[in-house]
C-alpha cells in the first residue's frame, strides 16, 4: 500500500508555487525546468487520489505511486538545496563564513558551479518524472479534486439485548438525557462520540428499541443512517417518510420542508442521526431549522466519530464513549471465536484469547475481527500468530476493524494526513507532548503555510493536533503547562498509522520483527537490545535519502541509556550517508564528542542531544546548521561554553540550553531573531544574560530553570512584544520587584521557587488585559496578594501552592469574572481565612481545589 502519495505531492507542488521559488528559479536560471516540473507533477497529482484507492486490486498502482512518490522526493530534496544555498549566502554576506577563506572553483560554494550541477539534477528528475508520469494511462484513472473519499454506508434501528454486552451503565445515562426535558430548548441534540468500531450505533440502536424510548416518544422515533454525504435535501426526505409523509422524486427542497414542518410540528419526536461527518455548520443548521417545530422535549441523538462535530451540533451533552472492559471483551470474543460454551474444553487458547483481547483495548470490533478470524480454529499456533502481530498485518474483511478505523483516515485533509502518519515513529502507549511533536512535524516540512499566511507555524502546528484531537486521533490529554500538554494514541489507531506509513515511515523496536526499511525515509531506532556495531551494520542497509532518525523517544525516563546503541562511530556514519536528514535525536546517549562533521548537515532541522552528560563542548561547525530550527541541550551538564558563532544559526526557532557558563558569549543567542522559544535548563552558574535581548522581538516563551545564580533578569524585555509565556524555577537570588524594564503582554506567569519574593512585582500589572494564567509554587516568603489582581481582567486560572506566609485573598475576588479555575494547596494561613471569611458563592463560580 502506498497512501502518501497524493500527501507529498501537494506539499511540493505548493513549494513550486511560492513566491520564494519564483526567484529562487530565476535567480538560477532554472525557471522554464521547474515550470515543466510543476506542470507535469499538477496532472500526476489530479489522479493520485483515485491511484491511491485502486491500488488495493491492482499490485502495480502500488509500484506505480511508489516510483513517483521516490520522485517527489528528490524533487523537495533539490528545492530545499536551493533553499540552502540561498541562506547560507546570506549568513556569510552578513557574519562572514566560519570556513576555510579560500574555496576551490569547482567547489560547491562557487556559483557557477552550484548552478550548474543543480541544473543538471533538476533536468535528469523532470525527465525520470515525465517517463513515470506516462505509465498512467494505462491504469485508467480519473481525475478528483476532492482528497475526501466519499464512502457509502448503511445502519439500521434493529438490535437484539443479547447482542450487546457491557454497554448498561452508558444506555442509563443516554436515556436519563432523553427522558430530561430542556427548559431552554424545543430540540436538543445528544451527542455520543468515539472511535470507529467503538460501539457508537449498537448504543443508539440499544437506545432506540428501549421499553422507556418506545413508551416516551412511540411510533415517533426516526433512525437515520448519514454517513459521510450529508445532503440536506436527501436527508430531510429521509425523515419527512420515516414521519409517515409522501415524498417524490421530483419534490423540491421548499415543498419538502413545507411538509415535513408540518408533519413535525406538536409532536414530541425522537430522531437518530447515525454516523455524522459532517462538518459544515450552515449545512446542520439548514437541517436542524427544519426540526425545531417538534414539541417540548423532542430529541435528537447523533453518533459522530468527531468533537468538532458534536461541538457544532449544539445545544446538548456529549457523551464520550470509552472503551469496554477487559472481562466484557473476553465475553465477545469467546462468543465470536467459538460455538456456545465451546471454549471450556480448551483452557490454553482462552488464555491466549486474553492477551488478544488486550491489544483491542476496549474496542468491540476489533474484538469481533480477531475472534471471527480464530472461529473454528483450534491450533495454538493460530492463536499466537494472532496474538502477535499487529491488527494491520492480519487478514481484513470489508467490515473489519481496520476498515472501519481507514475510514477516519480517508475523511483527513491531506495535510493531516502526513502528521498521522508520523505518529508511527512511536511506540504504542506513548505519551506525545505537543511541543516536541510540532517541532518534528515543523522539521520534515509537513506544516503547511500559503504565502500570505502570517500565523506562525507553531500555531499551525497547534491547529494540526487539535484538529486530529477533535476527530478522536488522540486522547488522555494531560496539562503539564499553560504552554504544555501530553496526549496518547489508541492502540488500534497507532496500527492504522503503521499500515498508512508502510514503506515510508519504520519503526523498529524488535530487530526480530522488523517492517520493510529499505526504501523508508523516517525511522525510528528502539530496539536497545541491539549492539552498536549492528545498528551500524543496520545503517548501511538504509536508503541514503533518510530524512529522520530517531535512537530514542522523549517519554524514556533518563536513566534509561541509549548508550548501548550510539557512539561517536554510529553518528559519524549517519552524517557520511544521510546528507538528507532533517531531524536526528540522540537523547540520553553518552558521547563524550559531537563530530565536527554535523556541519555539513545542511538540511538539519532538528537536532536533539538533550541527557548528553558527557559532552564538554559543541564544535563551532554546528553553526553551519543555518537551517536549524530546533536544538535542545537540556541537562547536557558538562557543557563548558556555547559555541562562539552562535549567531549564525539564523533560522533557530526553539532552543533549550544547558550550559556552566558565568556569561553567554556576546553576539551569540541575542543576535538570534528567528527564536520563539528559549529555556535555560539547569545553568547553576549563569547570573545574567547580554543586553540586547529587545532583539528577539518573535520571542514567544523565555523560561529559567535552576538558574541558581542568576541575579537579573534580560535588559529590555519591555521591548518584547511577542512574549507570552515567562517562567522563573529556582533562582534564589534574583528580585524581581524593582523596575519596569519588563514584558506588557504576558498571557502567562509562572513562578517557582524564589526565596526573595513577598508579592507580586507591581510591573505584572501593565499585561492586566492579556493575563491568563498565573502559577505561584513554593515561594517560603510570599505573603501578599495585591488588590490590583482584581484587575486582570482575562485571569483564567490561578495557582498558588506551598506558600504558608499567605494569609488572605484580595477581597472581592468574584470580580475575576473570567477566572475558570483556582487551586489553592500548602497554605495553611490561608486555609484558615478562607473558612471564615471567603463568600460560599463565589467558590460555586470557579473550578475550586483547597487542600
Amino acid at each position: 500500500m502506498t497512501d502518501l502519495a497524493f500527501s507529498v505531492a501537494e506539499k511540493v507542488i505548493a513549494k513550486l508555487g511560492s513566491l520564494a521559488y519564483q526567484e529562487i528559479s530565476l535567480a538560477w536560471n532554472i525557471a522554464s525546468d521547474l515550470k515543466k516540473l510543476k506542470l507535469t507533477m499538477t496532472s500526476v497529482q489530479a489522479v493520485l487520489l483515485d491511484a491511491e484507492e485502486k491500488q488495493v486490486k491492482n499490485r502495480g498502482l502500488s509500484v506505480w505511486l511508489e516510483q513517483l512518490k521516490d520522485v517527489f522526493y528528490d524533487v523537495m530534496d533539490v528545492l530545499d538545496e536551493f533553499e540552502c544555498e540561498d541562506l547560507r549566502r546570506q549568513v556569510v554576506k552578513t557574519h562572514g563564513s566560519t570556513g576555510r577563506k579560500v574555496r576551490r572553483f569547482f567547489s560547491s560554494s562557487n556559483p557557477l558551479a552550484f548552478g550548474i550541477k543543480m541544473g543538471h539534477r533538476v533536468k535528469d528528475i523532470r525527465e525520470r518524472l515525465d517517463v513515470i508520469a506516462k505509465d498512467r494511462n494505462q491504469f485508467q484513472l480519473e481525475e478528483r479534486v476532492d482528497d475526501k473519499r466519499i464512502v457509502h454506508r448503511e445502519t439500521h434501528s434493529f438490535v437484539r439485548d443479547c447482542d450487546v454486552i457491557g454497554r448498561d451503565a452508558d444506555k442509563q445515562k443516554i436515556i436519563d438525557l432523553l427522558m430530561h426535558t430542556s427548559d431552554d430548548h424545543k430540540v436538543s441534540v445528544i451527542s455520543i462520540v468515539g472511535i470507529g468500531g467503538l460501539g457508537k450505533t449498537t448504543l443508539a440502536q440499544w437506545v432506540y428499541n428501549d421499553d422507556r424510548v418506545d413508551k416516551s416518544f412511540g411510533s415517533n422515533r426516526i433512525w437515520v443512517c448519514v454517513s459521510e454525504d450529508f445532503n440536506v435535501l436527501k436527508l430531510a426526505k429521509i425523515i419527512l417518510k420515516s414521519a409517515g409523509g409522501e415524498i417524490s422524486e421530483n419534490m423540491t427542497m421548499d415543498e419538502v420542508q413545507a411538509h415535513l414542518r408540518s408533519i413535525l410540528k406538536e409532536k414530541r419526536f425522537f430522531i437518530v442521526l447515525d454516523d455524522v461527518w459532517n462538518e459544515d455548520r450552515n449545512k446542520w443548521t439548514e437541517l436542524k431549522n427544519l426540526l425545531i417545530e417538534g414539541e417540548q422535549g423532542s430529541k435528537i441523538l447523533v453518533t459522530t466519530r468527531s468533537h468538532k462535530v458534536a461541538s457544532m451540533m449544539v445545544p446538548g451533552p456529549i457523551h464520550d464513549l470509552e472503551g469496554l472492559p477487559n472481562k466484557d471483551c473476553l465475553s465477545l470474543f469467546l462468543r465470536c471465536a467459538f460455538n456456545e460454551r465451546e471454549y471450556e474444553q480448551y483452557p490454553k487458547l482462552v488464555e491466549i484469547g486474553e492477551e488478544i483481547v488486550k491489544k483491542c483495548r476496549g474496542v468491540p470490533l476489533a474484538v469481533k475481527t480477531l475472534g471471527s478470524l480464530l472461529y473454528s480454529k483450534t491450533e495454538e499456533r493460530d492463536w499466537i500468530a494472532i496474538r502477535d502481530n499487529e491488527i494491520w498485518k492480519l487478514e481484513q474483511k470489508e467490515d473489519d476493524i481496520l476498515s472501519a478505523l481507514k475510514l477516519s483516515y480517508n475523511q483527513l485533509p491531506s495535510y493531516l494526513k502526513q502528521c498521522f502518519a508520523y505518529c508511527s515513529l512511536y511506540p504504542k502507549d506513548f505519551r506525545y507532548n505537543n511541543i516536541d511533536l510540532i517541532q518534528c512535524w515543523m522539521a520534515n516540512g509537513l506544516l503547511k503555510k500559503s504565502n500570505n499566511n502570517t500565523t506562525e507555524l507553531e500555531d499551525i502546528g497547534e491547529q494540526y493536533l487539535k484538529e486530529l484531537l477533535s476527530r478522536s486521533f488522540f486522547q488522555e490529554v494531560e496539562d503539564e503547562s499553560q504552554f504544555s500538554w501530553t496526549f496518547k494514541m489508541h492502540d488500534l489507531l497507532h496500527d492504522l498509522s503503521l499500515y498508512v506509513a508502510q514503506n515510508d515511515y519504520c519503526l523498529i523496536e524488535d530487530s526480530n520483527n522488523t517492517n520493510k526499511f529499505e526504501n523508508a525515509r523516517y525511522i525510528s531506532i528502539l530496539d536497545h537490545n541491539l549492539g552498536v556495531d549492528a545498528v551500524i551494520t543496520f545503517s548501511h542497509k538504509l536508503s541514503n535519502k533518510m530524512r529522520t532518525i530517531q535512537f530514542s523517544c522523549e517519554e524514556w525516563d533518563e536513566d534509561v541509556s541509549t548508550s548501548t546503541i550510539i557512539n561517536e562511530s554510529l553518528v559519524e556514519t549517519c552524517i557520511s550517508r544521510f546528507k538528507h536528514l532533517r531531524l536526528l535525536n540522540l537523547r540520553n546517549s553518552k558521547l563524550e564528542k559531537l563530530s565536527s562533521t554535523i556541519g555539513t548537515l545542511k538540511h538539519l532541522r532538528y537536532l536533539n542531544l538533550r541527557g548528553n552528560k558527557k559532552i564538554k563542548k559543541l564544535p563551532n561547525s554546528i553553526c553551519n546548521l543555518q537551517n536549524l530550527e530546533t536544538l535542545i541541550l537540556m541537562g547536557c551538564e558538562e557543557i563548558e561554553e556555547l559555541p562562539r558563532d552562535i549567531r549564525k544559526m539564523v533560522s533557530l526557532r526553539y532552543f533549550v540550553i544547558t550550559t556552566k557558563q558565568t556569561h553567554l558569549p556576546a553576539n551569540g543567542i541575542e543576535c538570534m531573531c528567528s527564536l520563539r522559544y528559549l529555556l535555560f535548563y539547569n545553568c547553576p552558574r549563569l547570573e545574567c544574560f547580554n543586553e540586547g535581548i529587545q532583539r528577539l522581538t518573535a520571542l514567544r516563551l523565555l523560561y529559567f530553570y535552576n538558574c541558581k545564580s542568576l541575579i537579573s533578569l534580560p535588559q529590555g524585555m519591555k521591548h518584547l512584544t511577542a512574549l507570552e509565556c515567562l517562567g522563573i524555577v529556582n533562582s534564589e537570588k534574583l528580585n524581581l520587584m524593582e523596575g519596569d524594564d519588563y514584558p506588557t503582554r504576558l498571557r502567562a506567569f509562572c513562578i517557582d521557587e524564589l526565596p526573595q519574593l513577598v508579592s507580586l512585582p507591581q510591573w505584572l500589572k501593565r499585561s492586566g488585559n492579556n493575563l491568563q494564567y498565573l502559577e505561584i509554587y513554593d515561594c517560603e516568603n510570599f505573603g501578599v496578594l495585591p488588590e490590583w489582581l482584581l484587575d486582570l481582567s482575562s485571569l483564567r486560572k490561578l495557582d498558588i501552592l506551598n506558600c504558608p506566609k499567605l494569609l488572605s485573598l484580595p477581597e472581592g475576588m468574584d470580580r475575576l469574572t473570567a477566572l475558570r479555575e483556582l487551586e489553592i494547596r500548602g497554605c495553611p494561613e490561608l486555609w484558615r481565612y478562607y473558612e471564615q471569611e471567603v463568600a460560599k458563592d463565589w467558590s460555586k463560580m470557579v473550578k475550586f481545589s483547597f487542600f
